[in-house]
């Protein structure tokens, strides 16, 4: 007869585990795709602003928005596993599920090993993110977002609208472009610095390289206009062709990274209080979402 009970308690607990960890799944799940529908949104509405206001690219949006994802994922795995483990004891009690399981000698540190089983994947996918995805994310990040800071004057020009150069120094306009995306005609530059305005206009202008790497834009049949400020003195030209040095050289990648868009194995060989508080964080994200099982427990 003890044996018999025996084998029936452990049936009954084969059935308490299988039936604990499909719960926790479908409840992990739901919560995991709210908690991105939320992210993605909010995330999208504030990529969407840095575009409008011109610090990141239109074209690199939905790259933006896919590298923000992947550096929230561990949060977002950490608060639904929380999440998970709460709503689904929180149904036991109102259901008095966990009546039955105490009565029958289940005792809630025995609830501990399946919720450890369950989580352990996703345990191991925050340590992953954390230590190699979370510093990739970054870096690739302020790369895009470096590389258009950092763009030449020539590539701010969108045809139709005006268009401030990298230093706030001047302002592009184009009318139309032609086909050739290297030529374009109405164009208007406002030139404004060392106490002096130029006003430039042509019929067309063309995209040519140099010969140090930079583009060049070479104008033709137009006017220019300077403006000393201090002497007050106006001085208006016109000619068939006018060439502008306006491009700037290729953009070199960013010598130096922020500690979040450095490797793991970087910051381990840098005595530095920044390195160690990047690292602090990226390992105690890893702990904290272990911490939360018992607390979810607890709770």
């Amino acid at each position: 007869l003890n044996v018999h009970n025996s084998a029936l308690f452990e049936d009954a607990l084969m059935l308490f585990d299988s039936t604990l960890r499909k719960e926790l799944s479908r409840s992990f799940a739901g919560t995991l795709v709210v908690i991105l529908t939320i992210v993605l949104t909010v995330t999208l509405i504030r990529m969407l602003g840095l575009a409008a206001g011109g610090e990141v690219s239109p074209q690199d949006v939905v790259l933006l928005l896919g590298y923000a994802a992947l550096g929230h994922l561990p949060t977002m795995l950490s608060l639904s596993l929380f999440v998970a483990v709460t709503s689904t004891l929180t149904r036991l009690y109102r259901d008095s599920e966990m009546a039955v399981w105490f009565t029958s000698g289940v005792s809630l540190a025995r609830f501990f090993a399946p919720v450890l089983r369950f989580a352990a994947p996703v345990l191991v996918a925050v340590v992953a993110l954390m230590l190699l995805v979370w510093p990739w994310t970054n870096r690739n990040t302020a790369d895009l977002r470096d590389r258009y800071e950092r763009r030449s004057d020539l590539s701010r020009v969108a045809p139709g609208q005006f268009q401030a150069s990298r230093d706030g120094r001047r302002v592009f306009f184009l009318d139309k472009q032609s086909p050739d995306a290297a030529t374009g005609r109405n164009v208007f530059i406002l030139d404004q610095r060392d106490g002096r305005e130029s006003v430039t206009t042509a019929q067309a202008g063309q995209i040519q390289p140099g010969a140090d790497g930079s583009r060049r834009l070479v104008l033709s049949h137009g006017t220019r206009t300077d403006l000393d400020e201090r002497g007050d003195t106006r001085t208006l030209a016109r000619f068939e062709q006018f060439d502008a040095a306006i491009g700037e050289k290729n953009v070199a990648r960013m010598d130096d990274l922020p500690p979040k868009a450095r490797g793991t194995l970087a910051l381990l060989g840098d005595p530095g209080g920044k390195a160690r508080g990047e690292l602090a964080w990226r390992f105690g994200i890893a702990l904290a979402t272990f911490n939360l099982l018992p607390w979810g427990l607890a709770l």
